[in-house]
C-alpha cells in the first residue's frame, strides 16, 4: 500500500467499453490534478479500456484487473470504472475500495444518469485516498475531500470483515438513480437505428393515413386525450412486443438476485420506451409533413366538415403514426439483422462471466468481491 509523501504516484484508470470509457476520458485531466492536490505529490494518471470479468458466482475477478493493470507498466493504484450495477446490503453500491489489493471499483449506473464530471472526480478521488490511507485513511490523506463526499445521497462505511471501504447510495434515491444510470449506459440513442426495419414498416403503414379519409374523420372526431392514449398504447404495445420477441426479460436464477434482475428489467423497459417513443415522434413529423404537402385544405374541410387547421393535420399524423407503430413492431420481427439483446445489462453481463472451466484456469482461488 503506497504511503503518503512526495514520491511520484502512478494511477491507472481502467474503464469498461461504452459510457464508462467516455466518462473516464472526460475526467482524466481533472482527476489527475485533483489527486495531485489532495495527495500533495506528483501524480501520473493513465487510462485504458478493459472489460471487467465476472466469475460464475457473480463475484468480480480482481485477479483479471491486476493482470490487465500490469500488462503495460506497473501502477501504484488501480481504479476501475464499470457499467455493472452493483447492489449489496439492500442498497446500490457506488464504490468499493480494497486497500490490500491496491484497487477500487466504481459503478457508473449507481452514480446516476446525470453524474457530473465533478461528482465522478469526487468519488474516484475519495476511493484513491482510501487506497493510500487504508479503509479509514481518507481523513488523514484528504480531509476536505472525505468531508465533502459524505453527504445525503451516499455514505462511506466498512465491510463486515473490515478490509474494504464501501460507498452506498441512499436507500430511497439510490434505486431510481441506478435505473436511470443503466438506461443511459444502454445508449438508447444509439440503439434506435437498430429499429430501422420497424421504422420502414411503420412509415409505410402510417402513410396510408394521408390518403384514407376515414382516418381524417376518426382523428377529428376523437378528443385530444383519447388520441394521446391511443398513441401511448401503441408505444407500450411495441415495447412489449420487442421484449417478448427478442427474449429481453431476465429472470433471477436465485432469489438473492431478484433485486438486481428487477433493475435490469426496468432499465430494459426504460431504454426501449425511449427508443420507440423517439421512433413514434419521428413518424409523426414525417407523416405531418407528407399530409401538409398532399392533402388540400379545402378537400379536408369537405370531408371532416371542419376548418382544416394545423391541429387537424396533427391529429391525422398522430393517429396514422399510432397505426404505423403497431405495424412496425411486426416488421421488426421479420428482420433477421435486428438483435436488441445487446442493449440489456443482463446480456452484456453474461458475456463477462467465465465458464466454470475458464474460472478454474484463471488464477483459481484468487480474492474476489461481490
Amino acid at each position: 500500500m503506497p504511503e503518503r509523501g512526495h514520491e511520484p504516484l502512478t494511477v491507472l484508470l481502467l474503464s469498461d467499453p461504452g459510457l464508462p470509457s467516455r466518462r473516464a476520458a472526460s475526467v482524466q485531466d481533472r482527476l489527475e490534478a485533483q489527486l495531485a492536490r489532495e495527495l500533495a505529490r506528483p501524480v501520473t494518471l493513465h487510462t485504458r479500456t478493459e472489460m471487467l470479468r465476472l466469475r460464475p458466482d457473480n463475484t468480480l475477478d480482481l485477479e483479471h484487473i491486476r493482470t490487465a493493470a500490469s500488462e503495460e507498466q506497473p501502477a501504484d493504484l488501480v481504479l476501475m470504472l464499470t457499467e455493472i450495477p452493483r447492489h449489496t446490503e439492500g442498497r446500490p453500491l457506488v464504490a468499493e475500495v480494497v486497500p490490500a489489493e491496491g484497487l477500487a471499483v466504481v459503478s457508473c449506473p449507481t452514480l446516476g444518469a446525470w453524474a457530473t464530471r465533478r461528482r465522478i472526480v469526487r468519488v474516484l478521488t475519495a476511493a484513491a485516498l482510501r487506497l493510500v490511507g487504508g479503509v479509514d485513511g481518507a481523513q488523514q490523506a484528504g480531509p476536505r475531500e472525505a468531508g465533502r463526499l459524505d453527504s445525503r445521497w451516499s455514505r462511506w462505511s466498512r465491510s463486515g470483515d473490515g478490509e474494504r471501504a464501501m460507498l452506498h447510495a441512499h436507500t430511497l434515491t439510490g434505486g431510481p438513480r441506478t435505473v436511470l444510470g443503466m438506461i443511459l449506459g444502454n445508449d438508447p440513442w444509439r440503439t434506435a437505428p437498430k429499429l430501422s426495419s420497424a421504422l420502414a414498416a411503420a412509415a409505410a403503414t402510417g402513410a396510408f393515413g394521408i390518403f384514407y379519409t376515414s382516418i381524417w374523420e376518426m382523428s377529428s372526431y376523437l378528443p385530444t386525450l383519447r388520441l394521446i392514449m391511443i398513441g401511448m398504447l401503441a408505444v407500450v404495445s411495441m415495447v412489449a412486443w420487442l421484449i417478448l420477441s427478442n427474449g429481453l426479460w431476465d429472470k433471477p436464477r436465485r432469489e438473492s438476485l431478484g433485486t438486481v434482475v428487477m433493475l435490469y428489467n426496468l432499465s430494459t423497459v426504460g431504454t426501449l420506451l425511449i427508443c420507440v417513443l423517439s421512433l413514434y415522434l419521428a413518424l409523426v413529423v414525417l407523416i405531418l409533413l407528407g399530409a401538409v404537402v398532399v392533402i388540400d385544405p379545402r378537400f379536408m374541410e369537405s370531408v371532416i366538415q371542419e376548418p382544416a387547421t394545423f391541429a387537424r393535420y396533427l391529429d391525422v399524423a398522430w393517429l396514422s403514426a399510432a397505426m404505423g407503430v403497431v405495424a412496425g413492431a411486426l416488421g421488426s420481427s421479420f428482420d433477421a439483422n435486428t438483435d436488441l439483446r445487446q442493449i440489456t445489462h443482463g446480456q452484456r453481463e453474461r458475456q463477462r462471466r467465465y465458464t466454470e472451466e475458464e474460472s478454474e484456469e484463471s488464477s483459481a482461488g484468487s480474492p474476489s468481491t461481490s
